[in-house]
């Protein structure tokens, strides 16, 4: 395809003005993902950013996978006091001590709820019943901010001892990984997710 043509593709209004959120959503946003490992970062990463711009984090993934060794719950949840405040140093990772806690409180609560049922990815996707929810927006405005699934996966979470896992977040999750479509009807990327 040439970039003319690429660049006049339609799509959702939240990701035009920016390259890295345009890059995101044509390439991330929306696709079903099954991998517990990465279904745990990404919900470290959305814990992240809570009270900022999804572009924030955007910008410090990268610094999110270094500090954090991989994102990887074995090692986060060993971390010590000391391990927890030399990351409030960390240029990389947006540096607040309640979400840097989060993520190993998150981390430890990860591995024990995978214990107990096996699977994060079978746990989180049986909130919408192992498939995606396909919605059919017409515009941004009708697109919610929680849903009755995301209420019930943060009562969850939370029961669970997870951090920073509000319905808001749990939704924005959820859109990110593919459990829901919330691509515009008229974006080029309804379809291919």
């Amino acid at each position: 395809m040439n970039s003319k043509a690429y660049q006049d593709l339609p799509r959702c209004q939240w990701c035009l003005g920016s390259e890295i959120y345009v890059r995101y959503h044509d390439e991330e946003w929306g696709v079903p993902e099954h991998d517990d490992q990465r279904l745990f970062a990404k919900l470290i990463l959305d814990g992240a950013q809570a009270g900022l711009s999804w572009i924030t984090i955007l910008k410090k993934r990268e610094g999110y996978y270094q500090a954090f060794e991989g994102l990887d719950p074995e090692k986060m949840a060993r971390y010590s006091e000391a391990k927890m405040a030399a990351l409030m140093n960390d240029p990389g990772i947006v540096r607040n001590r309640l979400k840097i806690a989060a993520a190993v409180t998150n981390a430890r609560a990860y591995l024990k709820l995978r214990e107990e049922v096996g699977s994060f990815d079978a746990y989180l996707w049986g909130f919408v019943g192992g498939r995606p929810i396909r919605n059919a927006w017409n515009s941004m405005k009708e697109i919610p901010a929680t849903s009755r699934e995301s209420d019930a996966m943060c009562k969850d979470l939370r029961k669970r001892g997870f951090k920073f896992v509000g319905s808001t977040i749990c939704y924005a999750f959820m859109q990110a990984v593919g459990m829901v479509n919330d691509h515009r009807v008229d974006c080029f990327r309804y379809d291919e997710v």
